[in-house]
């Protein structure tokens, strides 16, 4: 559905977007994620036609942009963050003026596309009320129907669900997910959780690059392959149960951590070898402490979350 390379874009000689490439397939939620300024705006923009890029393409559905933008944008709904709308009209009379700036001129259609709208987005109670009178999480409704007013294949969302409670959250994921099933969806989010709970494949960007492209579920798998073994330890010296641990293996990191209690020796464990990535140690950490006097405390394997993964992507390196 779209296809983007090599592309790139600069204000005044900074770089906010930089010689990214990626496939979305049709049908998939993509989940644009990254901390602020990581350049997740600006990339919506550009496929959205709203920007140029200084150099790549952007090809949706065999068009390219910008050559065929007018056709790309009849493709496309776009919400940015702050939702465009008119505070001083009521919802339906909003609603109606952007359904005939879109083109949908007979009335028929009209109502009867509001009436699926309302159904979608959970307006049905609220299209007699000012715009200004509702709360962020139905302005944000509003906001979404108006970016599928005219039924578009692509919905482009930037941070739809930032600044809304827990529950406006929940929300807003559900609709997602709802039109997710027919159609193909880039949204960008802080929320982690919500990319986690909401997305067929997650991009991660740090300082206008890509550095993670994948499911939620193989990020996870490779990061749990290189994951951190905790162990704590009663009665031993750290320089002994430090040269004990190395034996292990030659490629076992062991570092020397500040113990949970003041009698322990605690350390953390990584294995920076390829070739047994796959290789559970804390059965060979046991079996070794076991053949000492020492007391095992603590052994255990960090669990790998999303949240921990963007934290080692996205960190800055002093």
């Amino acid at each position: 559905m779209i296809e983007v390379q090599n592309l790139t874009k600069n204000y005044k000689g900074f770089c906010a977007v930089n010689n990214i490439s990626m496939m979305i397939r049709k049908g998939e939620i993509l989940g644009l994620l990254g901390p602020n300024g990581a350049g997740k705006t600006t990339t919506l923009r550009m496929l959205t036609g709203y920007f140029r890029p200084n150099s790549g393409t952007i090809t949706i559905k065999g068009l390219q942009m910008p050559k065929d933008a007018i056709q790309i944008k009849s493709l496309i709904g776009y919400l940015p963050e702050s939702a465009p709308l008119y505070h001083n009209m009521l919802v339906y009379d909003y609603l109606e003026y952007v359904a005939k700036i879109k083109g949908i001129d007979d009335k028929e259609k009209r109502y009867d596309r509001f009436l699926q709208l309302s159904d979608i987005c959970g307006l049905s109670s609220i299209m007699d009320k000012p715009i200004a009178d509702l709360s962020k999480g139905l302005k944000q409704r509003v906001g979404l129907a108006h970016a599928m007013m005219t039924d578009p294949e692509i919905l482009i969302l930037d941070e739809p669900t930032s600044g809304l409670d827990p529950n406006q959250i929940a929300e807003i994921r559900d609709i997602i997910k709802t039109i997710g099933k027919e159609k193909t969806i880039i949204f960008s989010t802080h929320i982690l959780s919500e990319a986690e709970a909401t997305c067929d494949r997650i991009v991660i960007m740090h300082n206008g690059k890509m550095v993670a492209d994948d499911t939620t579920a193989n990020l996870k798998l490779g990061a749990e392959q290189n994951s951190l073994i905790k162990l704590s330890l009663k009665g031993a010296l750290k320089e002994d149960a430090t040269s004990l641990l190395k034996s292990i293996h030659s490629n076992l990191d062991v570092k020397n951590v500040d113990p949970v209690e003041k009698d322990l020796v605690s350390f953390e464990i990584t294995n920076s070898d390829d070739l047994s990535k796959d290789h559970d140690f804390r059965t060979d950490i046991y079996l070794k402490i076991k053949e000492t006097d020492w007391i095992m405390v603590q052994l255990i394997k960090e669990s790998q979350t999303l949240e921990k993964i963007f934290r080692e992507l996205t960190r800055e390196v002093a």
